[in-house]
């Protein structure tokens, strides 16, 4: 293996945290080689398994001056020029900005507005490494290369323990968690800060993009704040099978779009019932007619009136037993034919009971 005299890393991933020089296996340095280490960058060396020093931005010359611990684990039998095999790990100290996180599945929770209910919540937080010989020793160990992607399960684990920890103490509602999360995303990062401090990093921001329950609960919560919106539900249900009725008297052939329209509104039902009461109405209307009996004399006797009570065919008035002359208009009263088998008055020129079917003597 050639001997390094100048050991440099200039070209990191955009996702690269720790990248080793060599990759594999270690390397032959010199005291005097130069190593230069960027502003974004610290440099820790290794020999023997052992972290010696962690060097900042600038250009570096091997030495026991820049690197004390080399002293006495270094022979001379080379003179100054002595070489020694050593590893390089070059850490990048930038912010790792949009690193995500999420529940993988819902959490439950009690909510004073709808008792138990699931919450999913997912945002973004950055990172940077804080401490580099403790991040290289603790996390990385002797890997060549070491990316955001391999550790990004690792902190989303730890900062979803924590937030559902914070969460369930200081939730009352779904309904309130939008006005608070600032303070719960506050929160949050202090709580994570010890965390991160035992792996050398440092936890710079975090923030909540949105804390929702499943998409079957917030269809409740639409329909709930929908009924509170439309107030009073009775005077609403009025409201749209008249406007349903009017488009229906209005569109002709086209009405039963509308009708179909009112329907899903609600207001079906009510239309049913309002029309089949019409028609039965009508119905009961034209029977009374073709019997000669006036409209109000069947409202009468469809109010229960008692059987074989008389009314003027003239005005509907209610005629006293024997009566001649309607008290109320002056009309005269036709003449019956009492049945002979079950005594039900019939109306005058009738040839059969229309309660027995007796024939009527003429």
């Amino acid at each position: 293996m050639a001997i390094l005299d100048l050991i440099e890393y200039p070209d990191a991933r955009s996702d690269e945290i720790v990248h080793r020089i060599p990759e594999h296996g270690s390397g032959e340095f010199r005291l005097g080689s130069q190593c230069v280490v960027r502003e974004s960058q610290r440099a820790v060396f290794f020999r023997d398994g052992k972290a010696l020093d962690v060097l900042g931005p600038g250009r570096h010359t091997l030495s026991t001056a820049n690197i004390p611990l080399l002293t006495g684990l270094i022979g001379l039998p080379f003179g100054s020029k002595s070489p020694f095999r050593a590893e390089v790990y070059y850490v990048n100290i930038r912010e790792f900005i949009d690193m995500k996180w999420g529940t993988p599945q819902p959490v439950l929770y009690r909510d004073k507005e709808f008792g138990m209910i699931r919450i999913r919540a997912f945002g973004t937080y950055s990172m940077r490494v804080k401490d580099p010989q403790t991040f290289v020793n603790q996390v990385v160990g002797t890997r060549g290369t070491y990316s955001t992607t391999q550790i990004e399960d690792f902190l989303r684990s730890i900062v979803i323990n924590e937030f559902n920890d914070m969460l369930g103490n200081t939730m009352t509602s779904i309904l309130d968690v939008q006005a608070m999360t600032r303070d719960i995303a506050t929160a949050a990062q202090h709580a994570l800060t010890d965390d991160f401090d035992r792996l050398g990093l440092e936890l710079l921001t975090f923030q909540i993009l949105a804390i929702t329950p499943p998409e079957e609960v917030q269809k409740r919560i639409d329909e709930r704040s929908g009924m509170a919106a439309i107030g009073d539900m009775s005077a609403y249900m009025q409201f749209q099978t008249a406007q349903a009725v009017g488009n229906v008297g209005e569109g002709g052939g086209a009405g039963g779009g509308n009708v179909a329209e009112g329907a899903g509104l609600g207001a079906g039902l009510g239309i049913g019932m309002a029309m089949g009461e019409a028609m039965r109405e009508s119905m009961r209307q034209g029977q009374t007619q073709q019997q000669g009996v006036p409209p109000a004399a069947a409202g009468a006797a469809a109010a229960g009136a008692a059987p074989g009570t008389k009314f003027c065919s003239e005005c509907g008035t209610q005629l006293a037993p024997g009566a001649k002359f309607c008290s109320n208009c002056g009309a005269k009263v036709a003449a019956t034919a009492a049945c002979p088998t079950c005594g039900t008055e019939n109306q005058p020129g009738a040839k059969f009971c229309q309660e027995c079917g007796t024939q009527l003597v003429q």
